[in-house]
C-alpha cells in the first residue's frame, strides 16, 4: 500500500489533509493582545463560531472571535465534506418534552439548515465545490423500508426538492458497488469542500467587522454580569459569550464538557482517478452514506478522488496508521480500486451527545454564556443553523427554534473524564454485534 502524507509540523496549524492542500486563500489573523471589549466574545473558530459571528455582526453587534489554532482547524476543516438534511436522529423522542408540533418544527429546521449554507454560500460568493445530489445507502432491507418513510415524511413537511426511492437493481445508477439493496436520492443534500467554505466564512466575518484573533487560546473565564475571557497575552470583555469549541473545549466548561464525547472520525483520498474511474464509482457524483453503526461516507472531490470516511472511535485512541486501516473499508466497498494508491490520510474529533440532539442553548447558573455542540455527524448543516438561531436569541430577536432545542435536556455522559469513552465504546460495539445477528 501507498500512502503519501505530509506530516503537520505545527500542532496548531490545519491536519495533514486534501483541503489543507487544496485550500483556495491562506488566511493569517493575529493573536489577542492586550484588553479588548465587545459585545459578544466567540470561543471557537469553527463553523459554529463563525456563523454565530456573521449573524450576530449584521445584526449590528460589536463580535471578538478567538480560536486557539487557526479557523477551520477542528471538525469545521476537516470533515468528510457531506451537506445533509436534518438535525438529530429519531427526533420524534423530543414529542414529550416540545411536543408534536415542536417535533415537526424540529424536522423542518432540519431541512433550513440547508439552506442556510446554501445561502451563506450564495451571498459572500464562497468558492468551495458546492455539488448537489446525496444518496442514503440501505444496508439491508429494514433501511430501504425506514427511506419509504423518510420520503413520505418529506413530502409531507413541504420538501420542495427531488427524492427518489431506488431498488437494488437500481443501485449502479448511483455507486458502483453491489454491496446495498437500496437508497434513498435526494438532490437537496449535496457535498463541499469544507475547509474553504470555513476559510470564506472567516473573510465574510471580518468584512462585517468581527475581530478575528487565531493561536489565542482560552485560559480563564470569569462569569459574571460583564463576561472576562482570558488568553495567554490579552482578554476579552463582553456582554455576551458563545462556547462554540465542541468536541475542543478541552475542560474550559466542565458543565458542558461532561455532555459532548469527542469520538474519532477519519478519511483518506486516493490519487486523482480517471473520468471513466470516477463515473463507475458515482455516476450522478453524489455524496453516499451508509446506515451502519460504525458508517461509511464518501464522495468525489473536484479532482476527482475518492474520499472515503467513517470508522467513527469512541476509544479514545487514534489508528497508529490511518491509511492501513481505512484502506480495507474502502475495498470492501470498491474492491477494484486495490491498486490505487492514497495520497492524503487524516482524522479529527467529532462531538457526541447522548440523545444524538445537537446542544444549542444558554448555562442556567450564567444567562448570558450560550453554546452550541454535540452535533453526532450532522454538523456542516447543523453549525449553521446554531449561528442563526445563537444570533437570533442573543440579539433580543424572538427565536422559537432556540427556545426548542434549549428546552430538550442533555444528560452527562457516566464514567467521568476517563471512563466515558471507554463505557460508550462497549456500548457502540454491543450496537454493531446487533446488525450482524
Amino acid at each position: 500500500m501507498n500512502a503519501s502524507v505530509q506530516p503537520s509540523v505545527n500542532p496548531h496549524s490545519h491536519a495533514p489533509s486534501y483541503y489543507a492542500a487544496t485550500a483556495n486563500r491562506q488566511l493569517s489573523y493575529p493573536a489577542l493582545a492586550g484588553d479588548v471589549q465587545a459585545d459578544v466574545c466567540i470561543v471557537g473558530g469553527g463553523f459554529s463560531g463563525l456563523n454565530t459571528a456573521i449573524e450576530l455582526a449584521e445584526r449590528g453587534l460589536s463580535v471578538v472571535l478567538l480560536e486557539a489554532n487557526q479557523m477551520g482547524w477542528g471538525a469545521s476543516g476537516r470533515n468528510g465534506g457531506q451537506l445533509i438534511r436534518g438535525v438529530g436522529h429519531d427526533v420524534e423522542r423530543f414529542a414529550n418534552v416540545v411536543g408534536s408540533d415542536g417535533v415537526r418544527e424540529l424536522k423542518l429546521l432540519g431541512l433550513e439548515a440547508v439552506e442556510i449554507v446554501r445561502r451563506r454560500i450564495e451571498h459572500f460568493n464562497i468558492p468551495c465545490d458546492l455539488t448537489w445530489g446525496y444518496c442514503d445507502l440501505a444496508n439491508k432491507p429494514s433501511d430501504l423500508e425506514g427511506f419509504a418513510e423518510d420520503l413520505a415524511e418529506l413530502r409531507s413537511l413541504g420538501y420542495r426538492h427531488d427524492l427518489r426511492l431506488l431498488h437494488a437493481d437500481d443501485m449502479h445508477q448511483v455507486v458502483g458497488s453491489s454491496r446495498y439493496v437500496g437508497g434513498l436520492i435526494d438532490m437537496g443534500s449535496g457535498h463541499l469542500h469544507p475547509l474553504n467554505l470555513a476559510l470564506g466564512e472567516a473573510a465574510a466575518a471580518q468584512s462585517l467587522g468581527v475581530q478575528l484573533f487565531e493561536h489565542s487560546a482560552v485560559t480563564r473565564i470569569d462569569y459574571g454580569t460583564e463576561v472576562v475571557v482570558h488568553t495567554a497575552s490579552g482578554k476579552v470583555r463582553a456582554k455576551n459569550l458563545v462556547l462554540a469549541c465542541n468536541a475542543y473545549l478541552n475542560g474550559l466548561n466542565s458543565n458542558l464538557g461532561g455532555k459532548v464525547l469527542p469520538a474519532g472520525s477519519y478519511i483518506i483520498a486516493t490519487e486523482p482517478l480517471s473520468q471513466a474511474q470516477a463515473r463507475t464509482l458515482i455516476p450522478q457524483n453524489m455524496a453516499l452514506c451508509d446506515q451502519r453503526v460504525a458508517l461509511d461516507y464518501y464522495r468525489l472531490s473536484a479532482d476527482r478522488r475518492l474520499l472515503f470516511g467513517g470508522a467513527c472511535h469512541y476509544s479514545g485512541r487514534d489508528p497508529k496508521d490511518i491509511a492501513a486501516y481505512m484502506r480495507p473499508k474502502m475495498l470492501e466497498v470498491f474492491p477494484h480500486l486495490d491498486k490505487v494508491k492514497i495520497d492524503f490520510q487524516w482524522g479529527g474529533m467529532i462531538g457526541i451527545g447522548a440523545n444524538r440532539l445537537p446542544q444549542i442553548g444558554r448555562l442556567k447558573d450564567h444567562r448570558n454564556v450560550f453554546y452550541a455542540q454535540a452535533y453526532s455527524g450532522h454538523g456542516v448543516n447543523a453549525t449553521h443553523l446554531a449561528g442563526r438561531l445563537l444570533g437570533e436569541a442573543i440579539a433580543g430577536q424572538e427565536s422559537r427554534g432556540f427556545d426548542l432545542f434549549a428546552q430538550v435536556p442533555h444528560v452527562t455522559f457516566p464514567g467521568g473524564k476517563y471512563l466515558r469513552s471507554p463505557l460508550l465504546a462497549l456500548g457502540m460495539l454491543w450496537h454493531r454485534l446487533k446488525e450482524v445477528m
